[in-house]
């Protein structure tokens, strides 16, 4: 009955996931987590430094079983390399999101000096939009996102986690 005591340990969890730069493997990928009733919450690809291989960033919030399960998984999928979990510790996190913010003349140097509090850039501008770029960690951005919901969000876009691992050690080695 030791196992009914312990903690199960949920937390959002990240996946780096090489896998061959061809076309149908997005869909084998997501299609490996629909079959198995896993939920993604947040998915980036890319391709890498080598042309022939796409890195694949995948967060998802469960707990170590299932981790491990999905690991497995994955591994069976002909085009997948190589799977590690990026643990915070020993990884950088980033995502990019691009809004779309309502301005007018009043606001307009309000919403301005907010943005660049939080270092983000302004990329285009209209008479009654603002549309801001920033780059950050999840909280970072949320932050902003709550900060400039009062001037009124027209729309906006996450790009999703990407995330690498510290120092010079590659998901090769």
């Amino acid at each position: 009955m030791q196992h009914f005591k312990e903690e199960i340990k949920i937390n959002r969890r990240v996946l780096s996931v090489l896998v061959e730069n061809q076309s149908g493997v997005l869909s084998k990928i997501a299609g490996l987590f629909s079959r198995r009733g896993y939920n993604i919450d947040s998915l980036s690809v890319g391709e890498t430094e080598n042309p022939k291989i796409s890195r694949m960033t995948i967060t998802i919030a469960d707990d170590d079983y299932i981790i491990e399960q999905i690991t497995k998984q994955l591994y069976k999928l002909i085009p997948v390399i190589k799977v590690i979990e990026l643990k915070p510790d020993n990884a950088v996190y980033r995502e990019l999101v691009l809004v779309k913010i309502k301005t007018t003349l009043e606001t307009r140097a309000s919403l301005i000096e907010t943005t660049n509090i939080f270092r983000g850039k302004i990329i285009d501008v209209s008479k009654d939009t603002m549309t801001v770029e920033l780059t950050g960690d999840s909280n970072k951005i949320s932050a902003y996102i709550e900060m400039i919901t009062p001037y009124g969000i027209v729309e906006f876009v996450r790009s999703g986690f990407a995330g690498l691992q510290r120092g010079n050690i590659k998901i090769t080695d």
